[in-house]
């Protein structure tokens, strides 16, 4: 008589615990998923008024939004969301052209080359850049980046 109690209790106590919660001592790896056009400020940079829609998808790549009902302006977005995280990184980046399909003004999350005016700009990351008030013979600057890249870390860990 001790066995099917034995076997009830056990069974019993399976059933429960499998409802409960067990800490993971292992964690299951997951990918960074990445999507979108990934954008340099060395690409922006190089945008300049009047070029064309071909040369502007050779500096930045096709876009990702070509909407039909607005046929001069092309959507860029990144989304970058790390596997361990829960929280997504969005940038967006727009550009618009005039009539003739010449580059007129762009807008979303970039840092312009450098202020025109010497005015402090605020720090937000949604920003309208005139591209008229850009030098048009290259000589604006834009500083590289604070943070080095994957690659960068790994040959400076090789010692290269």
């Amino acid at each position: 008589m001790t066995f099917p109690r034995f076997a009830t209790a056990v069974l019993v106590l399976c059933v429960i615990s499998a409802c409960s919660e067990v800490p993971h001592i292992i964690t299951e790896y997951r990918i960074d998923v990445q999507q979108g056009n990934v954008l340099t400020q060395d690409m922006v940079s190089q945008l300049r008024p009047g070029l064309s829609k071909d040369q502007v998808r050779f500096i930045l790549g096709t876009p990702v939004l070509v909407d039909m009902f607005h046929a001069q302006r092309w959507d860029y977005f990144y989304s970058m969301k790390k596997g361990n995280s829960s929280k997504a990184e969005t940038r967006n980046f727009v550009v618009y052209f005039d009539d003739d399909g010449k580059l007129v003004r762009v807008t979303g999350d970039v840092a312009p080359a450098a202020p025109t005016d010497g005015a402090v700009l605020p720090e937000t990351r949604i920003r309208e850049i005139d591209l008229g008030s850009l030098p048009t013979d290259g000589s604006a600057t834009v500083p590289p980046p604070n943070e080095e890249g994957f690659f960068d870390k790994i040959l400076e860990s090789v010692g290269l």
